[in-house]
């Protein structure tokens, strides 16, 4: 990896986006398992925020250090302040950020190292795309303490069906990587020695493609999912309509006509 930016913090590193334009968000807080601290959501704010200015950026790869990718929100810290307000703020903080993820311009890959659970499964779900290791588990347990993961099931019943979701949420039970894969919540499975060849092989498929289709249909994606048939039908041939009008298809298409290869800004 590269040398961090001055968006270094204790909680995560930030690297210098590369020349093809990836910005690399590492997770660095192993003896806490990663969770997510005040200073962590923070941190993540801050990052995302960053990248989100950046007309250069072209992908973004989430991953942690130690063998937690996310173990949730930090428990201690959560029962040091008994107080509603508190929690209020704390989790509106956490959907913030969670949200920040979606309305980045460039798409959001999880590498996943290791345990992912409670607000951590919710940041795997979160992302546009996801890599396990095949020896990481996932659960979203908040249940075995007496808290239903609320905001977890946000982007996990948008990942999984129902009655699966449903079923981690009641019983707090955990799921293999491969389990995870099959349900939808991650893309691809593999060793430990593959996931960054994995990633990458992701991070490349994405950076061969324009921006700025990539950046429309991104926003496309997320919004036509909350909407009715109709008016997603709708949104999506007017985006589409844009899309075509754009630079940069009139000169995908056309390639396919002449039988070459596209030339596209970065």
């Amino acid at each position: 990896m590269t040398e961090p930016t001055s968006l270094q913090t204790p909680n995560v590193l930030l690297h210098e986006r590369d020349a093809l334009g990836v910005h690399r968000l590492t997770l660095n807080s192993p003896a806490s398992f990663n969770t997510l601290s005040e200073a962590m959501l923070a941190a993540l704010q801050q990052a995302l925020e960053a990248i989100a200015q950046d007309e250069q950026a072209r992908v973004v790869v989430l991953g942690a250090v130690g063998k937690a990718f996310c173990a949730g929100h930090n428990l201690k810290e959560m029962r040091a302040q008994p107080e509603l307000a508190y929690y209020q703020k704390l989790f509106a903080q956490c959907s913030r950020m969670m949200m920040a993820i979606q309305k980045l311009p460039v798409p959001v890959i999880a590498r996943v190292q290791g345990l992912a659970t409670a607000a951590g499964c919710q940041l795997v779900a979160q992302c546009d795309l996801a890599v396990s290791v095949d020896s990481a588990t996932f659960g979203v347990n908040g249940i075995d303490v007496g808290l239903f993961c609320a905001t977890p099931s946000v982007p996990l019943v948008r990942n999984m069906h129902a009655k699966q979701a449903m079923e981690m949420l009641l019983t707090g039970g955990f799921i293999s990587a491969p389990e995870a894969q099959a349900r939808g919540l991650v893309n691809r499975v593999c060793s430990a020695d593959q996931l960054d060849a994995q990633v990458d092989e992701l991070v490349n498929a994405i950076l061969s493609k324009p921006r700025e289709a990539v950046r429309v249909g991104k926003a496309l994606f997320y919004q036509q999912r909350e909407m009715g048939i109709e008016a997603a039908y709708q949104l999506a041939g007017q985006t589409m309509a844009c899309n075509m009008v754009h630079d940069v298809a009139q000169e995908g298409v056309q390639a396919f006509i002449d039988k070459r290869t596209p030339t596209w800004r970065a």
